[in-house]
């Protein structure tokens, strides 16, 4: 019996100094940085940044594994099952975590409870435009027009519930107007209808509309963010516009497997944080028209609860579901 306990002691005690010395080794091989997107995508550049700035301050690899696929559940769901030992990670979005839970039924995982949150990275613009056949020259044009015509103004977006979708409905409903919805499958193929006429207004991301906006091809309403972007110096910002209409979410995150080492989750914060702190970096993701947000875990985590609640019951209000 005396022996047990001994031999019970002396196991607590190597497991107590075995845990410290393992996060304190982290990482002792290369990190993998799961993409829900693909090769060359908004997403892919922030990520092979970040991944490049952690594998030198780390002193491992980061290499970028993009696995695109049922809009973000392939990527979400492989993650989900990794060890939560650090070393595969998943660079997520709020589409990812706050919207999906609403649209499909059965992910297979819960995009809060089955992730441990590192850090915040980066918020996407977005800017409302109007097609130049439209007529429609300013916001208050928009919104006149909107009003007078219930269901005559037609708004492109990327697919039912994507971003470019939810944001322009919630617009109309804080507006108290009534907008008929045109989807298709992607940004790209949007913006192409709207630049051609066949719809009159769009959100999009900024950096999506940027090249079209530059060539006069298209009419900015507004613009999202608290202030106004050095490319769009001219175009008024949605918050003084439209105050009743909540942010633009956009934002990109790191998040690892549920149950991760706090220390060990601490230390990749730390180079996140590290990474947004550069000012080579900062310029680089503003020309993308992405804002550093440097924050915690916690801030991060807190941000995607909040926005499932509100976005959530949009989406729930729309009746949208996924395949």
């Amino acid at each position: 019996m005396r022996l047990s306990l001994r031999l019970l002691a002396c196991c607590s005690t190597l497991a107590f100094a075995a845990a410290p010395a393992f996060a304190q080794d982290f990482p002792a091989r290369p990190i993998k940085i799961v993409v829900p997107q693909a090769p060359g995508s908004g997403a892919d550049v922030v990520a092979r940044m970040l991944a490049d700035s952690m594998g030198k301050d780390l002193g491992q690899p980061v290499v970028v594994d993009n696995r695109p696929g049922a809009n973000g559940i392939v990527a979400s769901s492989l993650v989900a099952k990794e060890p939560p030992d650090g070393y595969t990670l998943l660079q997520t979005s709020v589409s990812l975590v706050s919207f999906n839970q609403y649209i499909y039924r059965n992910m297979g995982f819960d995009p809060i409870k089955d992730f441990t949150f590192i850090a915040p990275l980066a918020d996407a613009s977005f800017v409302v435009v109007a097609s130049n056949k439209s007529g429609i020259k300013t916001w208050e044009e928009f919104m006149a027009r909107a009003k007078a015509n219930p269901d005559g103004i037609t708004f492109g977006s990327a697919g039912a519930g994507n971003s470019t979708h939810l944001y322009a409905e919630m617009i109309a409903r804080r507006a108290g107007v009534k907008l008929r919805h045109i989807p298709y499958k992607g940004s790209g193929p949007a913006l192409l209808a709207i630049v051609a006429g066949e719809i009159d207004v769009m959100v999009s991301p900024t950096v999506v509309a940027a090249g079209q906006l530059t060539g006069g091809k298209l009419v900015p309403l507004a613009q999202s963010g608290d202030v106004r972007s050095p490319q769009l110096p001219n175009v008024p910002l949605l918050k003084d516009l439209s105050p009743d209409v909540p942010p633009l979410p956009g934002w990109y995150a790191l998040i690892g497997p549920a149950k991760m080492d706090g220390r060990v989750v601490q230390k990749l914060a730390a180079s996140v944080n590290k990474f947004l702190s550069d000012p080579a970096v900062q310029s680089k993701l503003r020309s993308q028209f992405l804002e550093p947000i440097p924050g915690t875990p916690e801030g991060i985590k807190k941000r995607g609860e909040t926005e499932a609640a509100l976005w959530g019951a949009l989406i729930q209000e729309l009746k949208i579901q996924g395949d």
